[in-house]
């Protein structure tokens, strides 16, 4: 039996006896209304809930109904036509329905502890409402101002047909919730007549920041704010104080009427523009949005209304779009920086993926949100630390520079610490300390072939050496590998290679811009470089399109295969050894690449080769043969007449010998180093799939020993706990099933770039006035202007593309690299100057711009745009 539960009653609830537990009861809204109750000093009006029971009585037995429903569930969200019909249909089934004598006899023992007189709202409560991982507010209806035994039965029935408004049922199939097993309640409650109503959020929604509350709040009930009906007032209050008013001309307000219903009113004239809430109130507010917060223990979106001096809540729920703030081991403030925006890769990832690039990292590592975040706090405490941070981060991403710069100068956040400067060093002593790497004085001709070898030569021994491992000794390997991984990529000579490279580049841009009055001169300059395994891979995959070209067959059975085995069945075709050799052989080179690369758990190539197919057949149809040599070929000559041209006009400047040497000393550094910024990455990727070949051999024995339902269940456990698994053969699956729902809410959330521990956002901005009217600003990282058509692609393989394109998305990791040769231009919401995007983009001279927030919704696919990437701009035309 239910806590609290009559033992006569099956479907009703007092409201005060609800709560968590009575959750599949009471749904969402009901349990967390009981909850509410129960916090000393919070006022609910008084009612009971009309539990899910009696929604299964009434519709169990239903024929019609069930028949809609099956039939409903076979829509997917796009068939809005269809599914508007069921439901329709099916919410005339539910109201035609008479509701069970017994279900009428409990609700009206309930109604007659009122007076007759007395006035309800009734309110939908479904149990797939106000949950962590989605928030279906508003997805159901609620009636207001209900008066009335027969009335109440009636909107009774109205909530439960309201589980199938188009919107709830859109919204469920979005968010992957079965119809079948969503069920729903009804609250009856005593109605407020209020004099003012709102919303109150206990941390600021525009800027995450958890110690500001804010406050909306306007005349009459609440139901015209919560739709949008006026423009409310908006109090903003941090502990204690009220630090920002917006008083909004009110000009309507809904009230009820004497007989039942409400109304829309005009406000008059002299009140329209009065405060709603006194000061005191606002405050007063504040107190009680603390305490349900305290209680709930996370940010509350609140809805309250004011009436006869009280405060009555009619709803809480936990705002499910506010960004988590990465744990630190105190109460001091703190300053992180967002790891997968320099990554390039913003999606969540999963605890085992967290847990291995977490191996790579500096001890200043955090997570949140499924993601990666560096405390910059103690490197900008000091001059020198917070100069270096400033000046990489500006030249990498402005917008960085610029969030960061908005903190400092608040000064309410970084304080300068008290012993700014450590005797002979220049950095504070409290400071994180700067990695000592200088750039190669001049070019040495073997460095990156011997860095190259010397990696590959590694790997060699890894593959060897791994497959002698097993149980706890391969994990106790893998950390000591690792700790050989990192080694090597900070050596100095690699980091020497790519900074020069970087410096170089710089150079070259800046001194052609002050000698000559040409902006990104360095971006054509490194077209086609040498050992960019990168942009390799790309023009690799076009010398396979051309292996496929010349047999039909095969073309037409790799585009009508979905299977990953679709290699085994090419030997029945002319043409399919030499098609299953050219494929085998790319994935052997870069079969560890995937989407999301730096997530351990996501499926490689060579795990998932159907994902090359589709940009195998586009290579076909696209191009004509021997593109990929001819493509690098083009570069090398483009590179070099950017060279000739620059030296030619330099030459012609006072001390025009002199610069024209340095200058083609710079860019013989560019031409020679740049090409390697990309390998480190492609050799830890590497290593990394080595990896997870050999833990998916464990996971497989786990399976085998019941210890697992499936391999990928270990994705959800970190590093050390898969570790303890394999030597126990135990797994603790409430935490797994646990973790499975946080990723699937951390999946939905948008990274910021920089954030504190106020939980306070900052994206930046590039601060510009020199741009065309309604241009869209970003980081100029490819030079070049260029008109099409944009194809706003947010998955890779969905990816169908046409020459002439330009790809605009999210962000742009190594395995988007095979897209590049068939677009003319590049727009992305992440990226900087030394990003994946911008180094592949200026090899194969794509005019790109990167760094444009939610550019994926401010151009819309198939609209022509032109993208401006020596000045940083895009325009829709």
């Amino acid at each position: 039996m239910t806590p609290g539960n009559n033992k006569s009653n099956i479907y009703t609830l007092d409201l005060h006896n609800a709560d968590g537990l009575t959750f599949m009861l009471v749904g969402g809204k009901g349990a967390n209304l009981g909850e509410l109750s129960k916090i000393k000093g919070i006022s609910v009006p008084r009612g009971f809930c009309v539990t899910t029971e009696a929604y299964k009585k009434v519709t169990g037995d239903n024929g019609i109904f069930n028949g809609l429903l099956d039939e409903l569930s076979r829509h997917k969200a796009d068939a809005r036509k269809n599914i508007s019909e069921i439901c329709a249909n099916i919410r005339t089934a539910i109201e035609s329905t008479p509701i069970a004598i017994d279900i009428v006899k409990e609700i009206t023992t309930y109604i007659t502890k009122f007076d007759k007189a007395e006035a309800f709202a009734v309110r939908s409560s479904a149990t797939a409402e106000d949950l962590p991982a989605a928030s279906f507010a508003g997805q159901q209806d609620t009636y207001l101002n209900v008066i009335g035994h027969d009335a109440i039965l009636k909107h009774i029935s109205k909530c439960w047909a309201s589980l199938f408004t188009d919107r709830a049922v859109i919204y469920r199939i979005q968010n992957g919730f079965d119809h079948h097993k969503v069920q729903i309640s009804v609250v009856v409650q005593q109605m407020v007549f209020s004099k003012v109503a709102g919303i109150l959020f206990t941390a600021d929604p525009i800027s995450g920041n958890r110690k500001v509350l804010s406050i909306d709040a306007s005349f009459g009930l609440g139901e015209a704010l919560v739709s949008g009906l006026v423009n409310a007032d908006n109090y903003k209050v941090r502990e204690g104080k009220i630090i920002h008013k917006k008083i909004s001309a009110k000009k309507l307000a809904i009230y009820p009427e004497i007989n039942g219903g409400t109304k829309k009113q005009e406000i008059e004239a002299a009140q329209q523009n009065k405060q709603a809430l006194t000061d005191a109130e606002i405050l007063q507010l504040e107190a009680i949005g603390r305490s349900i917060e305290t209680h709930f223990g996370s940010p509350q979106d609140i809805e309250w209304c004011l009436a006869n001096g009280t405060f009555y809540i009619v709803q809480a729920r936990p705002i499910t779009t506010l960004y988590p703030i990465p744990q630190s081991n105190d109460q001091e403030k703190h300053v992180y920086l967002s790891v997968g925006h320099q990554q390039m890769m913003t999606d969540a990832m999963k605890p085992l993926g967290l847990s291995f690039w977490m191996l790579m990292t500096p001890p200043n590592t955090r997570t949140a949100g499924g993601r990666l975040f560096i405390d910059a706090t103690l490197m900008l405490a000091s001059p020198a630390g917070r100069d270096t941070i400033l000046t990489t981060l500006g030249k990498f991403d402005p917008l960085f520079k610029d969030a960061l710069t908005t903190i400092i100068n608040r000064g309410d956040f970084i304080k300068p610490s008290p012993d700014e400067k450590k005797p002979g060093t220049g950095q504070s002593s409290n400071a994180v300390p700067l990695p000592d790497y200088h750039a190669l004085n001049d070019y040495d001709p073997t460095i990156v072939s011997d860095l190259i070898n010397s990696s590959q030569a590694s790997l060699g021994a890894l593959k060897q050496n791994i497959l002698e491992k097993s149980g706890p000794d391969l994990f106790d390997f893998i950390m000591e590998d690792i700790g050989q991984l990192k080694k090597q990529t900070s050596d100095p000579r690699s980091i020497g290679v790519i900074m020069t490279g970087m410096n170089a580049s710089t150079w070259i841009n800046e001194k052609m811009l002050e000698w000559l009055g040409e902006k990104n001169a360095a971006g054509t300059t490194s077209q086609s470089a040498p050992n960019n395994i990168t942009s390799e891979m790309g023009l690799d995959l076009l010398d396979v399109a051309d292996v496929i070209r010349p047999y039909p067959e095969i073309i037409a059975y790799l585009e009508k295969i979905n299977e990953d085995n679709f290699l085994e069945g090419l030997g029945k075709f002319k043409g399919g050894q030499e098609t299953r050799e050219a494929i085998t052989n790319y994935l052997n080179k870069y079969g560890m690449r995937c989407v999301g690369e730096i997530d351990i758990t996501n499926y490689r190539w060579a795990e998932k080769p159907i994902k090359l197919v589709s940009l195998i057949l586009n290579n076909i149809k696209s191009f004509e043969p021997g593109a990929g040599k001819q493509r690098f070929e083009q570069g090398e000559q483009e590179a070099l007449k950017k060279e000739q041209d620059l030296l030619k006009r330099l030459k012609q400047l006072p001390d025009g010998a002199q610069k024209a040497k340095e200058t083609k000393r710079m860019i013989h550094l560019v031409r020679n180093y740049a090409g390697y910024r990309e390998y480190p990455k492609y050799a830890i990727i590497s290593r990394y799939f080595v990896y997870k070949q050999a833990i998916l051999k464990e996971a497989g024995q786990l399976v085998k020993a019941g210890t697992i339902h499936e391999k990928e269940d270990i994705y959800y456990l970190n590093f050390e706990e898969l570790k303890e698994a394999v030597r126990t053969r135990q797994v603790n699956y409430s935490v797994i099933n646990k973790r499975k729902e946080e990723y699937k809410l951390y999946q939905k959330l948008s990274p910021p770039r920089v954030m504190t521990t106020d939980g306070e956002t900052f994206s930046g901005s590039y601060n510009r006035g020199d741009l065309p009217a309604n241009a869209i600003a970003g980081l100029a990282v490819s030079s070049g202007i260029v008109e099409g058509r944009a194809r706003v692609i947010l998955k890779m393989e969905d990816a169908t593309l046409v020459d002439g394109d330009i790809l605009v998305t999210t962000f742009t990791d190594p395995s988007w690299t095979p897209l590049f040769v068939s677009v003319k231009g590049l727009v992305t919401e992440v990226g900087g100057l030394m990003t994946h995007g911008a180094v592949i983009a200026r090899e194969y001279g794509l005019p790109a711009v990167v760094g444009i927030d939610n550019v994926t919704k401010l151009i819309k696919d198939g609209q022509r745009i032109r993208v401006n990437g020596t000045d940083g701009y895009v325009e829709v035309l």
